[in-house]
């Protein structure tokens, strides 16, 4: 159900809040029981040639809800994640990413829920931009917690991982006030976009998800829902033979 709880709130954070997913009760899901971790993974180069056209991309692309179970590569993952956020090029010592921004205040924060990834670890994994690395945050399996936190959508714990993406709202809202969390939203758009393209390029299947427990899915990442809040999420994995 949402939550119509304002409070004092200026309108973007009311708004915010105000339309979370909660569970009725008390009842929560078990966050999960991955251990903390640190160190960085870095990621393999990825192409910037070549692939899959673009139009045949878009023409391909379908929500994939069903997936095989098969692991994804490293080389997969890193592709997919420089497509979404990775940077592209650069301009005076500015670094340009793959989606755009509006006034660049780049407010989207990306994890990475690994459940079957060769050579990674499964856990949960925050995407260094600039050093296109994965910087590890919890190690184990995850795939429970962010299923049952994405309203039992067993999806999320079939796929090989979860991609989800935070906002920091001050990033915007310094620039452009309470207006800010429109274009937050436009932000988090263009980068669900970009990884159901390459997905459909890499020939692995894509789904996005938008009803999940806030605060679950916050917990499960390890922000607090006010400064950093989930704002969107999406599967990627193997299909499953059809």
């Amino acid at each position: 159900m949402a939550d119509s709880s304002r409070g004092n709130l200026p309108i973007g954070d009311a708004y915010q809040q105000a339309t979370k997913y909660r569970r009725e009760g008390s009842r929560r899901a078990d966050p999960g029981e991955a251990r903390p971790a640190s160190g960085t993974e870095a990621l393999p180069t990825p192409q910037t040639d070549g692939g899959e056209g673009l139009w045949r991309a878009i023409a391909a692309r379908r929500s994939v809800r069903d997936f095989c179970g098969q692991p994804l590569s490293r080389e997969q993952l890193s592709q997919l994640l420089w497509a979404t956020q990775g940077i592209t090029g650069g301009r005076r010592g500015v670094p340009f990413r793959a989606a755009p921004s509006a006034g660049a205040c780049y407010p989207i924060e990306t994890y990475v829920v690994s459940n079957r990834v060769e050579g990674l670890e499964p856990g949960l994994y925050h995407y260094n931009v600039l050093e296109a690395s994965l910087e590890a945050l919890r190690r184990g399996d995850l795939s429970g917690a962010i299923a049952a936190a994405c309203l039992g959508q067993e999806m999320a714990a079939q796929a090989g991982v979860v991609f989800a993406w935070t906002a920091i709202p001050l990033r915007s809202k310094q620039r452009y006030r309470e207006r800010a969390y429109r274009y937050i939203y436009m932000d988090a758009g263009h980068i669900g976009q970009s990884l159901h393209l390459a997905a459909t390029a890499l020939g692995l299947g894509c789904c996005a998800i938008g009803a999940f427990l806030d605060d679950e899915v916050n917990a499960v990442l390890g922000v607090d829902g006010l400064d950093e809040m989930a704002i969107y999420l999406s599967v990627v994995g193997v299909p499953a033979a059809s």
